[in-house]
């Protein structure tokens, strides 16, 4: 298994915008830098959502694909410079993304609708040719 397949795709969820930011993979990125998380979401009461998705991707004959897409959750207070995200279960799905599993159900609507509409824009093949449960975790009703 290899990292240089993956990247974080961040979904700031108040702004309805994704973007991929390198820093994530060591817990470094834009959003991240500056704050001390803790496992307890009681713990930053104005926290600010996030999600941070490990998208893999990989080739087959007819091109690459979406092969492992899964979310954590993650809420940040910049004033108070606290946050809250579960460590291990940032570790598990960046695993769970790497063998090609697809976890976005728990995902709120609109974050799914901003997460499906960053991938078919970075690129439409690549969206048409993966996973229907990729596609179907994502569908939501407008």
């Amino acid at each position: 298994m290899s990292l240089e397949n993956v990247s974080p795709v961040i979904i700031d969820v108040e702004a309805g915008e994704a973007f991929v930011d390198m820093g994530a993979m060591h817990a470094r990125s834009a959003v991240e830098r500056g704050i001390k998380f803790l496992p307890d979401r009681s713990a930053v009461p104005n926290g600010k959502p996030y999600w941070i998705v490990w998208v893999t991707i990989e080739r087959r004959e007819d091109g690459p694909y979406y092969a492992g897409v899964t979310a954590c959750e993650m809420t940040i207070d910049r004033e108070a410079r606290r946050g809250y995200k579960l460590l291990p279960e940032h570790v598990n799905r960046l695993d769970k993304s790497l063998k090609r599993h697809i976890i976005v159900d728990h995902m709120d609507a609109k974050s799914k609708r901003v997460l499906a509409d960053f991938l078919k824009g970075h690129d439409i093949g690549m969206w048409n040719r993966s996973s229907d449960k990729l596609k179907q975790d994502l569908e939501v009703e407008m």
